[in-house]
């Protein structure tokens, strides 16, 4: 029997870097590791506001399909904002529960550097600098055992590296049918490849 599957949590304001960092993650494992984008389930899916706090449903659905895809076989990847005010129980508890590895990232970035980051997006003209500071939060950890803060001063190559080898995922065999069975997947990668890191 395979083992269990790794869940990595990686959490930090708007602007901070998480989610280009959580997508490149996924690119380098490969085939076999979920990417769950909490804007994606809420904002896209769902078209939920933020701040309903108890009435919310995003919060349930987004750990429930992290669950779902963790049941199937996939790593997974949760990346969002995540605040704990909305999100701490339903984080914890699925945390807890999770028999495989789970490893826990929060972006601490300071409120002007998340700014200026956030400049240098495509879409800079649907989030202002109020809005984002109307959700900034400072430090707003979670309070799993072994949470890494990444900090400003890591850059981008240093948090993935980082992400890649403390969640183990830079070691760890995909389980899932697409890299394990797919004739496609078998000629692209060379023998005795774990997973895609290009």
């Amino acid at each position: 029997m395979s083992e269990p599957p790794t869940l990595v949590i990686i959490r930090g304001n708007s602007g901070s870097g998480k989610t280009t960092t959580a997508r490149e993650v996924r690119r380098r494992y490969g085939r076999g590791c979920a990417l769950i984008e909490q804007d994606q389930l809420r904002r896209v899916l769902l078209r939920e506001h933020g701040g309903l706090g108890d009435a919310a449903i995003a919060p349930g659905f987004i750990t429930a399909t992290t669950r779902a895809a963790l049941d199937s076989g996939y790593h997974v990847i949760l990346e969002g904002i995540l605040h704990t005010g909305e999100h701490a129980t339903h984080l914890r508890h699925l945390a807890e529960s999770h028999p495989g590895p789970v490893r826990c990232f929060y972006f601490d970035i300071p409120f002007e550097e998340t700014l200026r980051r956030h400049r240098t997006k495509l879409d800079v003209a649907r989030v202002t600098a109020d809005m984002m500071r109307d959700w900034y939060t400072k430090r707003d950890l979670l309070g799993l055992p072994g949470e890494t803060v990444i900090s400003q001063e890591a850059s981008f190559e240093q948090a993935v590296a980082t992400i890649l080898h403390d969640s183990g995922l830079s070691r760890t065999a995909p389980t899932t049918p697409c890299p394990t069975h797919c004739l496609r997947c078998r000629r692209r990668r060379p023998a005795g490849a774990q997973s895609s890191t290009v």
